[in-house]
């Protein structure tokens, strides 16, 4: 049984065979890119769980292709790199990736944030099937949709993952680490920037103005807490 579609985008062929060569092993159906071009091409034609995309890259550069993957469709994206410092991370996660990866990697790391990538986080029975309503928002978990207003915008899985979390312990501060690992996996639980990230892409979809959130709350130093309005 198939643990999941991957295109594997990069334009090393020796890169390219030997994550072909590996994911295959490990029961990934497998196909490759040589462009960020390339790569937005199959993804017109073909469905994908998941995008390993290199940051480096002649043409249309890894930045570029994930903010166009992105635009028009919620596959996980995993970026590649071989630059490490803090911004390139948080470039990378703005640009609509889940997760990020740093060359030269190990098979166990690759793996690993694969299965974290495509993890997905058990539904509360309360808020799911149906909505949430935030007064002028509402949340449809089945359909994905974030309606804020007269706007309509789509959650990514992970978006969908996180914000489920936290409607699961409505009004308490969560620890970045309880998020981190409760959303990404046991593996994870320093990476606040990922929080950062996706906290404010959340809110740019579900907050009446993003720059002052009336749901989704920052308690500094500690973590975030989604305030749900008190029924009635």
């Amino acid at each position: 049984m198939s643990a999941g579609r991957v295109l594997v985008v990069d334009d090393d062929p020796q890169i390219r065979r030997a994550m072909r060569t590996t994911l295959t092993a490990n029961a990934y159906e497998v196909s490759v890119a040589r462009s960020g071009e390339e790569a937005l091409e199959q993804i017109r034609r073909e469905k994908y769980d998941l995008v390993l995309l290199d940051v480096n890259m002649p043409g249309m550069g890894g930045f570029e292709a994930c903010h166009e993957i992105r635009a028009g469709s919620e596959v996980a994206i995993i970026m590649l790199t071989v630059r490490n410092a803090e911004k390139d991370k948080v470039e990378a996660l703005d640009a609509g990736a889940d997760d990020y990866i740093t060359k030269p990697f190990g098979t166990p790391e690759l793996l690993a944030r694969i299965r974290a990538v495509l993890r997905r986080v058990p539904a509360a029975a309360e808020s799911s099937p149906g909505r949430l309503d935030l007064g002028e928002v509402e949340i449809d978990w089945e359909a994905r949709q974030v309606k804020c207003g007269k706007r309509a915008t789509r959650l990514t899985p992970k978006e969908l993952d996180l914000l489920r979390y936290m409607t699961a312990h409505p009004n308490k501060t969560i620890s970045h680490r309880q998020l981190l690992q409760a959303v990404w996996g046991p593996d994870y639980g320093e990476e606040v920037e990922y929080l950062r990230v996706f906290v404010n892409r959340l809110r740019r979809k579900l907050e009446p103005d993003p720059l002052e959130p009336r749901y989704l709350l920052t308690e500094p130093w500690a973590g975030y807490r989604l305030r749900l309005p008190e029924k009635e």
